[in-house]
């Protein structure tokens, strides 16, 4: 059967950190090491432990990084903590030309950036069921002291309203990881979805 036109779109998820995005993902990969491509950002960064360059990130000097933005090689580009983040319209090509789905894990002010493009992804938003729920999880890392952490909740609170706006084609609500993940599957396959609807955000 041949694979549905939203499948041939990339796929941009986004949504707060800590919310699942890279569990899901690795699920995904997991079931389908064939059909799918994740789209490698650039950043200039410092490689972290274990990270591999073209595999985690592209890690280039500030030098490379601007000589791209003046190429208007990035569809998205942002800069967090000092260092550069972007997306290559080039890496996402090259997933697509080997005939597999790409898929971006892009931040709100990202989403922002891609809406002026041609990119036409679809849009997925995983939201947390509550800013409590996040907190836990962000906390239970063990890698974030409460001021990182009251810094993504800010952010996260953002990124919520931005998405209540309806900016997002579907929203998944990371409630219970396995019926996410049924969702997810779904989405990325390209099968028409409903979606959750965010949760209130009174907590």
């Amino acid at each position: 059967m041949p694979p549905s036109p939203d499948f041939l779109r990339p796929l941009l998820m986004s949504g707060p950190s800590g919310v699942g995005k890279s569990t899901l993902l690795q699920r995904l990969f997991a079931e389908f090491p064939d059909k799918f491509g994740f789209s490698v950002s650039h950043t200039t960064r410092a490689p972290r432990p274990g990270e591999v360059d073209g595999k985690h990130y592209y890690f280039v000097s500030r030098e490379e990084f601007q000589n791209l933005l003046g190429e208007n090689a990035f569809i998205e580009h942002a800069e967090f903590s000092g260092n550069y983040y972007g997306t290559s319209f080039r890496t996402v090509r090259e997933v697509s030309a080997g005939g597999r789905r790409c898929i971006l894990d892009i931040e709100a002010q990202g989403v922002r950036q891609v809406k002026k493009t041609d990119l036409n992804p679809v849009y997925l938003f995983v939201s947390p069921p509550s800013l409590t729920a996040l907190r836990s999880r962000l906390q239970g890392r063990g890698t974030e002291t409460e001021a990182s952490v009251a810094k993504r909740l800010a952010t996260a609170l953002k990124e919520i309203e931005y998405a209540k706006e309806g900016a997002h084609d579907v929203v998944i609500v990371n409630d219970d990881l396995d019926r996410a993940y049924g969702l997810f599957r779904k989405v990325a396959l390209g099968e028409q979805v409903t979606g959750d609807t965010l949760p209130p955000l009174d907590d």
